[in-house]
């Protein structure tokens, strides 16, 4: 069996940190259109966007302003009407979602914000779950391991029903870090958690981001969460209406 450090050094070294500055993510006018009974809805109108491996980007906007929709093309989950998408030098927007389907299993993790477990599993086997499918080694370690770093050493054996709200939110956590992925996306990752959780929970993600070098993508009306990515942009309407800092407008032009 494979001791704690050894998982932990291990995890440690899962990623090139040489990597920093290269894209990760690239978006080049991405629009997305429905029809609907009284005719086309845009919503999505020309987004542009490009994040460098092991940044963050926190993407911001009201109910309805296209946040989710867009976080959905750009982790491949949807389709855009138009435009290019490329993850990992991939372009997902050539692939159909069987090859879609590989690269996030390749490279992505997500935390949702209605969790997404597995009702009949306990917490520790929701987290070794997609690890045992993939074919990881020292699956329940990671899963240990992930599950006491998000506090919750003591509820290893509980399932969903058993855990409240915010207990079940970092299972979903530990679950998407302990896949060490490249990239992790995450749908208000703090929306359903109290205050002293949220902050261990965005300590988290920013000690992934900055000690494994894999880049965060986040979709939060948690102004102190998005205040901790290094980049920002708010929809309206489908419309990037702003931009932090500035020169991210540059990669309209690319």
């Amino acid at each position: 069996m494979k001791t704690l450090d050894t998982l932990v050094a291990r995890h440690n070294n899962s990623h090139n940190h040489d990597s920093f500055g290269i894209p990760m993510l690239h978006a080049q006018s991405l629009c997305k259109q429905v029809m609907t009974a009284a005719g086309e809805l845009k919503i999505l109108e020309n987004v542009s966007l490009s994040v460098a491996a092991g940044d963050s980007l926190a993407i911001t906007g009201a109910s309805g302003s296209g946040k989710s929709t867009l976080l959905g093309i750009l982790a491949g989950l949807d389709q855009p009407s138009s435009g290019t998408m490329t993850l990992h030098n991939k372009e997902l927007t050539a692939m159909g979602e069987e090859g879609r389907a590989r690269v996030r299993a390749d490279h992505v993790g997500f935390v949702f914000q209605s969790f997404q477990l597995l009702p009949g599993l306990t917490a520790l086997e929701n987290v070794m779950m997609p690890l045992e499918l993939h074919g990881r080694d020292c699956a329940r370690g990671k899963a240990e391991f992930f599950l006491t770093r998000v506090g919750l050493k003591d509820r290893l054996q509980h399932y969903p029903q058993q855990l409240s709200g915010g207990e079940q939110q970092r299972v979903a956590i530990a679950r998407a870090f302990a896949s060490d992925p490249d990239i992790l996306f995450a749908d208000e990752p703090t929306g359903n958690l109290d205050s002293a959780t949220g902050a261990h929970v965005i300590d988290l993600l920013f000690e992934l981001n900055r000690e494994q070098g894999a880049t965060l993508v986040l979709v939060t009306h948690e102004q102190r969460l998005a205040e901790h990515c290094r980049q920002r942009i708010s929809l309206e309407g489908g419309k990037v209406v702003e931009r932090f800092p500035m020169e991210m407008a540059c990669c309209e032009a690319v």
